[in-house]
């Protein structure tokens, strides 16, 4: 029987890093088909894909995808728990995945494990390390890294390891999997040269990150550089076309028209919005005019801007 590969991804857009990851899986995987799940219009952190679910699509199915499946929107602006959940869950509903791979910034794919044996099942010394340090006051996600290392009590091998973007992600696909009792083999493949945040090129890598960056100051020279050809004359394209959206300040307005327009109580309706959150949004919403002010009013130690909380990415 033909072994599958399944990839969790946003690609974007979709650049050489993407065309590295996908062909290193299919090669250690020994897969003759992959699978894609990627997210749509929306991405993680609730920004706005740069360019369409659609010219996404055709750019990861002319790179070596065979199937490319919509992470629904639901999952793919959530927090790093669900995004990953939803993704496991459809990879596990179509029974005919063996692997998964994901990128990280290490390849040592037991250490992301035993992160994720703690965090699937809490146990109590870890939840009461963990209580203690959110007494502190410090934010969520720090409070969670120190109470890990705390427990693992190996503080030079486990270091950093939660202060890195596809880490984190690789540790909510390793708990999903843990969760839904999924018989795919999971597989981590080492970023080479740039990691996600990166906003500088190495050789022919940049991340997507930097892309987005280097769009916004029209360096188009430097893209050309990071990108598969079809992948770059399809993203010139939507930018003649002024078919791009560089980030969620683009809808501004539409988004503080909105929540004005809202009640407390309909806010306070809305996914993941709990613990007096509701209220925060109305009342930051009311008192600002631009999307930076009204996230830097809303942010706090326990929602947190661009970084995993227990409920929510802002």
């Amino acid at each position: 029987m033909s072994r599958v590969l399944g990839i969790i991804a946003e690609y974007n857009p979709f650049h050489n890093g993407h065309l590295y990851h996908l062909q290193e899986s299919k090669k250690r995987s020994g897969a003759e088909y992959s699978i894609i799940v990627i997210s749509g219009n929306f991405v993680q952190r609730g920004n706005t894909s740069l360019i369409n679910k659609w010219v996404k699509t055709h750019m990861a199915l002319l790179n070596g995808a065979d199937l490319v499946i919509e992470l629904p929107t639901i999952y793919s602006i959530s927090s790093a728990e669900n995004f990953a959940d939803g993704a496991i869950k459809i990879f596990n509903e179509l029974k005919i995945v063996d692997t998964i791979s994901f990128g990280t910034e290490t390849d040592d794919i037991s250490i992301l494990n035993n992160i994720a044996n703690i965090l699937y099942q809490e146990p109590k010394q870890y939840r009461t390390m963990l209580a203690h340090e959110l007494c502190k006051g410090i934010s969520f996600p720090k409070a969670r890294e120190n109470a890990i290392l705390l427990y693992l009590n190996d503080i030079k091998r486990y270091a950093n390891i939660l202060g890195s973007s596809n880490n984190i992600l690789a540790i909510e696909y390793l708990k999903a999997m843990k969760k839904r009792k999924s018989n795919i083999k999971p597989m981590a493949i080492k970023r080479e040269k740039v990691y996600y945040n990166d906003e500088h090129i190495v050789d022919e890598y940049a991340s997507a990150t930097a892309i987005r960056n280097l769009i916004k100051t029209e360096q188009y020279e430097e893209i050309r550089k990071v990108m598969p050809r079809e992948c770059y004359m399809m993203l010139r394209e939507e930018i003649k076309r002024g078919n791009i959206v560089t980030d969620l300040s683009k809808l501004e307005k539409e988004i503080i028209y909105n929540l004005r327009r809202m009640s407390q109580q309909e806010i306070a309706n809305l996914p993941d919005v709990s613990e007096g959150l509701d209220k925060s949004i109305k009342v930051s919403a009311n008192s600002c005019n631009n999307f930076n002010s009204l996230i830097n009013i809303i942010k706090s130690k326990r929602f947190t801007r661009y970084k995993n909380s227990k409920n929510i990415i802002i």
